[in-house]
């Protein structure tokens, strides 16, 4: 076997992942949260970028003051607007149906030196002004927002108020700091009374005085904890209680057999006792310090036209609109001298027409995706869930001539909203579950749906997994028990064992299924 060397020249192609491209691919994939952000972003780095809101004819107003007026025109509408824009005073007057001197006196507070004494103002003096005067600059509008207050500082504050002792003081802020989000203190106490080189028993104490602290439950160690500690707050924490709290295990798995033994009651008791477990807080600091709930805005909107079809349009609040001012580069390049200053502006002008190229594109790609789904999707948009279709990419993808890869990052981060509310662009795509004897496939989603809806009909006879997979095979869907029983946990839905022992403890109780 011999080794030699030469040159050798061969055509080829292949594909140069540019800058552009890449930035076209991550747009594509991007929230609209996450493209207002990166639009807003190279809004601040480009210059030549503007942003499109409010008036489209303010905005073209505003560019033709920028480069078409000359000083002499300016001046002539300057002078245009003075004339039409101040009446004289009798004119004013007439239309008033008043007299401009006639208005309340100042009851603002003037100055000492000024005769204005010490009275007292029946009018509070403006916003940001200083004894009537306008020349105060305002304050800041965030400073005057309130803020929402945290766990932390509602426990600090209540301990400031429990105890004088500065080393339960300085335990107390540990243990409060300790605390978790959901409202529990997960930290040892022998590992805070070795690290603060205190008492075990002190740091138990305080422990128990942070607990008593609103909301009730809160600084618990464990579930079982918290509940005890808001049933003690409602005095309800009787012999009883406490053993069904000490088994929340039991109460999960509805054993309330044993439930009743260990308690020593009866079914209705139980039943009682279970309401009022349920009707507790299992996490009580997550009332405080919370963040704001965020509204899935829908990128696309779908419709019903009158004559039976579908709308489909694209929501212009989640589209950032920007455009290219080409006057003010026209204008700025006049004076570029420099060679750095001349490339800047090009590769600014490069960048600013790749990006309201590729904002253009991508709107075009989601509402051709969008459009695709609507089509396939037609039986979920009339009747409801029971007939979503199975679909994947490749079908949609082979539907509207794309890629699999670009239909998956268009389908990423995007909702579509609908008559039945705003939903994701991959609920759309679910599994196909083979129908029996050669019958059409359904889809995953809607199988699940079908097993609430036979779980949420049960009577007094309740449904196993085999007699749930036996009355899906009569509807010809064929599927094995392991899925049944998947897609029921998936629903938190429990087993067939628990439900019959809570219909049954319920039906001993006297209060039906």
């Amino acid at each position: 076997m011999s080794l030699l060397q030469r040159l050798e020249m061969r055509q080829g192609q292949a594909l140069v992942m540019t800058p552009q491209l890449l930035q076209a691919i991550k747009l594509l994939q991007l929230s609209h949260l996450d493209l207002t952000a990166y639009v807003d972003a190279e809004l601040e780095r480009n210059p030549l970028l503007e942003r499109v809101e409010g008036d489209p004819t303010g905005d073209v107003a505003e560019r033709g003051q920028d480069t078409g007026s000359e000083a002499g025109e300016g001046g002539e509408t300057e002078s245009w607007l003075k004339d039409d824009m101040a009446p004289d005073r009798a004119t004013m007057e007439s239309a008033l149906d008043t007299r401009l001197d006639n208005v309340f006196a100042d009851e603002t507070p003037m100055p000492r030196e000024q005769g204005g004494g010490d009275t007292l103002s029946l009018t509070p003096a403006p916003y940001g002004s200083t004894g009537g005067s306008f020349d105060g600059e305002l304050p800041d509008f965030e400073a005057s927002l309130t803020a929402e207050i945290s766990l932390r500082e509602h426990l600090a504050a209540q301990l400031d108020l429990a105890t004088r002792d500065p080393q339960d003081r300085l335990i107390g802020g540990f243990l409060i700091d300790a605390v978790d989000e959901a409202g529990y203190c997960r930290e040892s106490l022998d590992l805070v009374a070795d690290r603060l080189g205190a008492d075990l028993d002190q740091v138990a104490r305080v422990l128990k005085l942070v607990q008593t602290f609103d909301p009730p439950g809160v600084a618990a160690r464990d579930l079982a904890e918290c509940l005890a500690i808001q049933l003690r707050e409602q005095d309800r924490f009787d012999p009883a209680m406490q053993a069904l709290v000490s088994r929340l295990d039991l109460v999960a798995k509805r054993d309330f057999s044993a439930l009743r033994k260990l308690c020593g009651v009866d079914d209705e008791d139980l039943v009682e006792m279970l309401a009022e477990i349920r009707r507790l807080d299992p996490k009580p600091g997550r009332a405080f310090g919370t963040s704001a709930v965020e509204v899935l805005v829908p990128d696309v909107f779908v419709r019903a036209a009158p004559d039976g079809s579908w709308l489909i349009e694209l929501n212009s609040e989640a589209l950032p609109r920007v455009l290219v001012n080409q006057s003010y580069y026209s204008r700025v390049s006049k004076g570029a001298v420099a060679d750095g200053d001349k490339s800047f502006l090009s590769e600014c002008l490069q960048n600013a027409n790749w990006l309201t190229r590729s904002l253009e594109q991508r709107a075009r790609t989601i509402l051709k995706v969008a459009t695709e789904i609507v089509r396939q999707q037609d039986a979920f948009f009339v009747h409801g869930v029971a007939h979503l279709r199975p679909l994947n990419l490749k079908t949609v993808a082979e539907a509207i001539g794309m890629h699999e890869s670009t239909v998956s990052r268009v389908t990423s981060n995007k909702s579509i909203g609908t008559s039945r509310g705003t939903l994701e662009m991959k609920y759309f795509f679910t599994a196909a579950i083979p129908g029996a004897a050669g019958a059409a496939s359904h889809s995953s989603e809607a199988v699940r749906y079908r097993i609430k809806q036979l779980v949420d009909a049960e009577a007094n006879d309740v449904l196993s997994d085999d007699a749930l997979v036996q009355r899906l095979h009569d509807e010809g869907i064929e599927i094995a028990r392991r899925t049944v029983a998947k897609y029921r946990e998936s629903l938190r839905i429990p087993s067939s064992i628990e439900r019959r022992r809570e219909r049954s403890a319920q039906a001993g109780a006297g209060l039906g299924a």
